[in-house]
């Protein structure tokens, strides 16, 4: 078997040397201009924006902080300037259905400049058109149709006297209407007169006034005819007059936009309705009394009577993109429902809550249309509504501007329903990969709509050519954020930095949100220095380890109880059936590691080996099974010529809480071995890997956190240069320890050895040989698994013993 060799300090940590980029600080370079290691991200995302069809919107997927708003908003910036510009849209009156605003599309800066042209037409109305009734030939032409009408009036009533005086009638004109008075002797008959006389002669004179009567109704109804006739021909000659006023006006216009159908259509139905309601533009006549409720009633208070206000005439310009170069871009930030898709304001009037088409407000869904919207995918499902709506928006390829409360029977009240607007729009939502892989898998909607997925990674090649774009970048930073120049250590730092957080010596992460994180740290503690006129190796390292001891505090609560003996771990001695496991604790923002005692005991049974955590309900499925490949190990290598009569429990200590994974399986399993052999493990090692049942080593994960936990415990009970970690070799090249311990190695006072395979383990832990079986099929005499055998095959007959034992018993206690 190989004999394990200790790892050296350039092993355990991979040095950054950049000296072949011949600068000396970030000065000297060229800022980034390239998407470091992201050429598979970049490639999708152009292959999304480039498809025209329908459904091809993108998701951005990755973790946070690789960059993914960034290199969207740098591809899109350079794109959509190249972009054909988008219309405007317009939201105009509905003459036909007040609630039902019509919308207009119209090329990019007509939107605006209609509206104003509908501003100075409007104002130009309400000038021209009192003006033109103020005129004398106005003022003739209706006289003359009144005189007119007030003669033949007055011809009627004197015929109607003329007849009503032969039969002896008098006929009464008064405010409440036309009376008829009989003429008796001479003189209007009052009623005394009336009773006085006989019945003959009253019958003789209600015969007359019942004949008058019916003449006087005729007569009416025929001045009623003549005003009526009358008022039409002074509406006629209002509305000649005022189309005369508001043609020369409203052709201008038309002229300006004959190329417009919809416009022009709109045109035709607001002259007609200008026409229609001259009245408006002319100074009040006044309000009778009790105006605003049935006539005589009296009103408890009276309304204020309300100037018009000519909405009808107005133009919404709801999408104006005349300050637009190419296709927008939109990035939101808050995707509330309103600030997405619009909404439609109210005001009070009168206690009221009122509103019309002047009041319809876009989103960023409307400002984005023609261009690109870009939306965290988390976001949208933090408010009510906002994700089905988008889906049908983008599905119908409309937008409707919808109040929410009303669309959901949450309101009662009425509104209007404006007319969709056409929507020609590229939606970009950035997240993790585990949301879209569970919409992929759950929305149907997701999958058609979707098409598009741009994967982002987050570590990259620790190539030559990838760490001269990561100097770049950090020039870059640097000229971004005012940050004070890198020399060469300090860029060479932040890479290393970069390696530790990608957990590869040969990798480097590209979670630029944590880098640039450091960088900034960097620059404050190179502000501290006043001799330091750039950042060096020394700020960078500061920056790391400030950042380490502002969120290590429950480390070092864990460190203290170790060194007090609170939490029982060794790191000195030789004991039978205990070992030193690791694990990582992860609290958010920080990891670390923390040794845990592992114990073993063992005896003769059939029950196997009893997982003591997974009895107390305190061990996850992973761990579960890391502890039942034991068993396969066990009885592979031990159990082929003899049963396993073995029972063993093993567990951690002082453990309170739910334990997973099998990165602790090596160390369990040389426990056991430990114990069934009898021979002490060194208490001043650690050990940590994952085995399968042929006893090959397995790679884990924290294998940095999990050595310098290891080690600052060694440090903090006294470091006595026999102390070290065990780890599985494949992890070696994830080795990128803090300063510190790679001193340690340096100093030969702190040690990490590579196994590939558990005897490897046990001859380090034991300091015994873990012995290969002979020609004879067994393991050399004194050697661990010799022992090991030895307790098995003493076991085996010793239960068999027993088990024949106890069976001549029961029968000679059955023939008692």
């Amino acid at each position: 078997m190989r004999k394990v060799k200790e790892l050296k300090p350039a092993q355990v940590y991979k040095t950054c040397d950049l000296r072949s980029l011949k600068f000396k600080t970030t000065d000297d370079l060229t800022p980034c201009t390239d998407y470091i290691g992201q050429e598979r991200a970049v490639e999708a995302i152009h292959f999304g924006l480039g498809m025209e069809f329908a459904g091809y919107n993108l998701y951005l997927s990755g973790p946070m902080g690789v960059g993914k708003t960034t290199t969207i908003e740098n591809i899109l910036a350079s794109i959509a300037k190249n972009k054909p510009n988008p219309p405007d849209w317009c939201y105009v009156f509905n003459f036909n259905d007040p609630n039902e605003p019509r919308a207009i599309k119209l090329p990019k800066g007509k939107g605006k400049e209609l509206r104003d042209d509908m501003e100075d037409f409007l104002q130009d109305l309400k000038m021209d058109i009192p003006r033109a009734f103020e005129g004398k030939e106005f003022e003739e032409q209706k006289q003359n149709t009144m005189n007119k009408v007030q003669r033949e009036k007055n011809d009627l009533f004197e015929e109607l006297q003329k007849k009503a005086k032969e039969r002896e009638i008098q006929v009464q004109f008064s405010p409440t209407g036309i009376m008829t008075i009989p003429i008796v002797e001479g003189k209007p008959a009052t009623q005394e007169n009336y009773n006085s006389l006989d019945e003959e002669t009253r019958n003789r004179i209600k015969a007359r006034k019942e004949k008058v009567d019916i003449e006087v109704a005729e007569v009416l109804k025929i001045a009623r005819k003549l005003e009526k006739e009358a008022g039409e021909k002074v509406k006629e000659l209002e509305k000649k007059v005022a189309l005369f006023s508001v043609r020369g006006l409203i052709d201008s216009i038309r002229e300006k936009y004959k190329d417009y159908d919809e416009v022009i259509d709109h045109f035709d139905q607001l002259q007609k309705h200008i026409l229609e309601n001259i009245d408006n533009f002319l100074p009040a006549k006044g309000t009778p009394a009790g105006a605003g409720g049935p006539v005589g009633a009296p009103m408890p208070f009276r309304m204020p009577q309300q100037e018009p206000t000519f909405t009808e005439y107005k133009v919404n310009a709801f999408i104006d993109n005349s300050n637009t170069q190419g296709a927008p871009v939109i990035f939101e930030t808050h995707p509330t429902y309103t600030n997405l898709f619009g909404s439609i304001e109210k005001e009070a009037r009168f206690g009221a809550l009122v509103t019309d088409f002047t009041m319809i407000r876009p989103g960023s869904m409307a400002k984005a249309s023609g261009g690109y919207l870009v939306i965290d995918a988390l976001d949208l499902f933090k408010y009510p509504f906002v994700w089905d709506s988008l889906k049908k928006a983008l599905e119908n390829q409309e937008l409707r501007i919808e109040d929410v409360y009303q669309q959901y029977g949450f309101s009662s009240t009425v509104g209007i329903r404006p007319e969709p607007v056409k929507l020609d729009i590229k939606v970009i939502i950035a997240g993790n990969s585990q949301l879209y892989h569970m919409l992929y898998a759950y929305d149907e909607d997701f999958r058609k709509l979707f098409k598009a997925k741009a994967d982002f990674d987050y570590i990259v090649d620790r190539e030559d050519n990838i760490l001269s774009q990561y100097a770049c970048y950090i020039k870059s930073a640097c000229d971004r954020d005012g940050l004070t120049k890198f020399d060469r250590g300090g860029v060479e730092t932040v890479i290393e930095y970069s390696s530790r957080l990608a957990g590869d010596q040969n990798k480097l992460s590209v979670q630029l949100g944590s880098i640039t994180k450091i960088l900034h740290e960097s620059n404050y503690w190179a502000k501290l220095d006043n001799n330091s006129k750039s950042i060096k190796r020394a700020h960078v390292e500061k920056a790391i380890e400030e950042k380490i001891y502002r969120s290590n505090m429950i480390e070092e609560k864990i460190q203290e109880m170790i060194a007090k003996g609170i939490i029982l771990v060794d790191t000195q001695g030789l004991v039978v059936g205990q070992i030193n496991g690791l694990a990582v604790y992860n609290i958010g923002d920080y990891a670390f590691g923390k040794p845990s005692r592992i114990t073993c005991e063992t005896y003769m049974g059939t029950e196997g080996l009893i997982n003591i955590d997974r009895r107390a309900k305190l061990s996850g499925n992973i761990h579960d099974k890391g502890v039942m490949i034991l068993s396969g190990y066990i009885g592979t290598k031990y159990a082929q010529n003899k049963p396993l009569s073995l029972s063993g429990s093993i567990g951690f200590e002082q453990s309170y809480e739910v334990i997973d994974g099998d990165s602790a399986s090596t160390a369990e399993l040389v426990v056991l071995l430990s114990s069934l052999s009898g021979v002490p493990i060194k208490q001043s090692f650690a050990i940590t890997g994952s085995v399968n049942q042929k006893g090959q080593i397995q790679p884990i994960g924290g294998v940095n956190e999990k050595v310098e936990g290891f080690y600052d415990v060694c440090k903090a009970k006294g470091l006595t240069g026999e102390q070290g970690v065990i780890i599985p070799h494949q992890n070696v090249k994830n080795l990128m320890l803090k300063k510190e311990v790679v001193q340690a190695v340096k100093d030969k006072i702190f040690h990490v050895y590579p196994v590939e395979s558990v005897d490897q383990a046990i001859e380090l832990l034991t300091g015994k040989e873990a012995g290969t079986r002979g020609s004879t099929g067994k393991f050399k005499t004194g050697s661990v698994n010799y022992l090991v055998d030895k307790k098995l095959r003493e076991f085996a007959e010793d239960y068999r013993k027993f088990g024949r034992q106890n069976t001549t018993n029961k029968k000679g206690n059955g023939s008692a």
